[in-house]
């Protein structure tokens, strides 16, 4: 852990790194899968869990308490380049972050071209060529992207939830890439498919999308249920954490037939249709299933009132 908090180095190449931050540097809570039902009662929680490093300024934390929490990651995150022996940056080599109010769409924020604001501009993805500057995206189970061209030095991230991937943010952040050259991605701690049920009005909607914006080859269209859903097992009462919780599934009936999404590999898939090369190939840990996360489904599922949010940041340093 960076600076004594909960951040990962994750990479680094020449003046860019990719950090993700966590709700705890350790986990000593129960996960919310751990629990059995039938043998011990899940009881609502008093409070909201903000964890050691919230992020989100939305969550009903203290507004001070998640600014300062901002400028501890921004100083952390200078520590770790002026560790780095194989480049010289100046005295601070990233003088900011940029956020944005994700609202689950496809907007993307030119963050060269927009004035700095105390007022989050809102949109779902950020671009910029600049150095000396960082772009966070804040999660809690959704799919966090990051992008980095290194022919044209041009960093991007992207929120990715199950609406942004219907509605093709990964496609349109990446065609606001002009230069030609090669296009890294990295993605963050998300959700994975054996904790996200939901009903089958979002499969419908996701594969709907993916059609409308070609954001998948053919292949991968024709193939849409066999790479992503799989059908719930069986419902049983130890099941019941895993309610459905999303927006379009919340006034499902129970007998309404559920499926598990895998939208970390959909997020994936898409990055290789739109010609982005995906820098990792190591397991994307779960949020739901590891208590060092935020998740928001954990959340409603121990009925507590709130959660806090992590970020992936690519920042690019300013060198001398």
């Amino acid at each position: 852990m960076i600076n004594k908090l909960p951040i990962t180095l994750l990479t680094q190449i020449d003046d860019v790194a990719v950090f993700q931050t966590a709700a705890f540097s350790n986990a000593e809570t129960m996960s919310a899968s751990d629990f059995d039902l039938k043998n011990q009662q899940l009881e609502p929680h008093n409070g909201a869990n903000y964890g050691e490093l919230n992020l989100g300024l939305h969550v009903s934390d203290e507004a001070t308490k998640v600014l300062d929490n901002r400028m501890r990651l921004l100083a952390a995150i200078n520590e770790q380049f002026l560790t780095l022996s194989s480049q010289r940056f100046q005295d601070i080599p990233i003088k900011r972050l940029h956020w944005v109010n994700q609202i689950h769409g496809k907007q993307i924020h030119d963050v060269d071209v927009t004035a700095l604001s105390m007022q989050p501009v809102a949109a779902d993805a950020m671009i910029s060529q600049q150095t000396g500057l960082g772009l966070a995206i804040m999660t809690a189970d959704c799919v966090p992207i990051v992008l980095y061209q290194p022919t044209s030095g041009q960093i991007a991230a992207i929120h990715a939830g199950w609406q942004g991937l219907a509605c093709g943010v990964i496609q349109a952040t990446v065609q606001r890439f002009t230069e030609s050259g090669e296009i890294k991605a990295w993605i963050g701690v998300c959700i994975s498919q054996d904790n996200y049920e939901v009903g089958v009005q979002v499969r419908d909607q996701l594969l709907k999308g993916c059609i409308e914006n070609k954001s998948l080859t053919k292949a991968g269209i024709d193939s849409f249920d066999q790479l992503y859903v799989v059908d719930s097992d069986t419902f049983t009462r130890s099941d019941s954490l895993h309610k459905a919780v999303d927006k379009v599934t919340i006034h499902a009936t129970s007998a309404a037939k559920k499926i598990k999404l895998n939208l970390p590999k959909l997020a994936a898939d898409q990055l290789s249709s739109a010609g982005v090369r995906l820098a990792h190939e190591s397991l994307i840990n779960c949020s739901y299933a590891d208590d060092r996360y935020y998740s928001y489904r954990r959340q409603t599922h121990l009925q507590q009132p709130a959660t806090g949010r992590m970020a992936l940041v690519i920042a690019r340093a300013a060198s001398v």
